[in-house]
């Protein structure tokens, strides 16, 4: 059974920091690409950020989350990080990791050749 399991959310001020994680079981999560999505009450599910499966490749949803955020991933550890700087009101959402080809996870997250996991929360807030 595939497994992917968020952690690290939490409620922060503007300009605070936090770091997600994403523990992936039962597939071979090298063989895998890797992204965040989030989504909020106001807006559609949105790609954040993907990884290649062997981490060469990285791909930021906009400018803004590229100079802010960094993902990476730890394959010996079957797990996959993002690094949230400097947040923002606009970054309050519930991040989710998915797994999956690293055309479908980033152009076909629909496709039920993905996986994914139930979220985190993230609030920014003053």
């Amino acid at each position: 059974q595939v497994q992917l399991v968020e952690s690290g959310g939490g409620l922060v001020q503007p300009g605070e920091s936090l770091r997600l994680s994403c523990a992936v079981s039962g597939l071979t999560f090298s063989n895998y690409a890797m992204s965040w999505y989030r989504q909020n009450p106001e807006k559609e599910r949105q790609l954040v950020a993907a990884i290649s499966p062997n981490g060469s490749l990285t791909d930021y949803a906009d400018y803004s989350v590229k100079v802010r955020f960094r993902i990476s991933r730890d394959n010996a550890k079957n797990s996959l990080y993002l690094q949230m700087n400097n947040l923002k009101f606009e970054d309050t959402a519930e991040y989710f990791c998915n797994a999956g080809s690293y055309y479908n996870i980033r152009y076909n997250p629909n496709s039920d050749m993905n996986y994914w996991g139930k979220g985190t929360l993230v609030t920014v807030s003053s």
